[in-house]
């Protein structure tokens, strides 16, 4: 391991909307606060103002609530357009009770209310839903930051989910290009001559909570460059290597 790893924030960017060139505004806000991507850096990206960029924004008042959106609405505090969705992003309800709704997602996430947030979107009751294709988004991004910096990095995308068994937050690695998610130990020796057996280290998602800690909720930094971790380098791993087949999940 390196001796330090470094979390650097991108502050600047501004308010991003449909159609905008992503890339060049986190390049644009680099340079006016005097940083750089360097070779080697992974760019952690906010779903959010990757989904602004693409136009996966939604007017809940052009929504039509259907009768079973309608019957959530009834039990939560969610309004039946903002339901109806949700439930147009997932694929399954995986839970429902108390007013909470977990599903899982059309790319296979599993998550609180399909991913769809009202928080941090400008447009009074415009929701946020997840990117079309997370991978594909990071891949887009890591291209275009690549060709005009001519540095090879990594990107992932990242999105607050909550966890089972444990109380708060964190973010996790939804889209990523460039970079393995997945560090594998099994079969290695431990110091003390351990053969390790299933020991899988969730790199990428560890990469985004990481950075996360200099982005916020609040403070309007919607990316951060991880620097001196020496990642895996992939041309083709993608996050849906982080979701568990189902016929090895034990809580299906």
């Amino acid at each position: 391991m390196p001796p330090e790893v470094r979390i650097i924030p991108v502050t600047g960017v501004g308010e991003v909307r449909p159609g905008d060139d992503l890339a060049s505004l986190l390049l644009g806000a680099l340079e006016a606060g005097g940083q750089a991507l360097e070779a080697g850096d992974v760019l952690v990206v906010t779903q959010k103002v990757v989904s602004k960029a693409e136009g996966r924004l939604v007017d809940p008042a052009e929504v039509e609530p259907s009768p079973f959106a309608q019957q959530i609405a009834a039990q939560s505090r969610k309004d039946a357009r903002y339901q109806e969705v949700v439930l147009r992003e997932s694929r399954r309800i995986v839970k429902m009770a108390n007013g909470v709704l977990i599903t899982e997602t059309h790319h296979g996430l599993v998550c609180a209310n399909s991913g769809v947030d009202e928080s941090n979107v400008a447009g009074g009751r415009v929701v946020c839903l997840l990117p079309e294709d997370p991978d594909a988004s990071a891949a887009r991004l890591r291209a275009a930051l690549q060709t005009a910096t001519g540095r090879t990095v990594a990107v992932i995308i990242s999105d607050t989910f909550g966890r089972p068994w444990r109380e708060g937050q964190v973010n996790v690695a939804i889209g990523c290009a460039g970079i393995a998610p997945l560090t594998d130990f099994a079969g290695i020796d431990d110091p003390y001559g351990y053969t390790m057996q299933a020991t899988l280290i969730a790199v990428a998602d560890e990469l985004a909570s990481a950075a996360e800690l200099v982005m916020g909720k609040i403070d309007r930094v919607p990316a951060a460059i991880v620097r001196g971790y020496p990642y895996a380098p992939s041309e083709d791993a993608t996050a849906r290597r982080l979701q568990r087949d189902p016929r090895a999940d034990l809580f299906r």
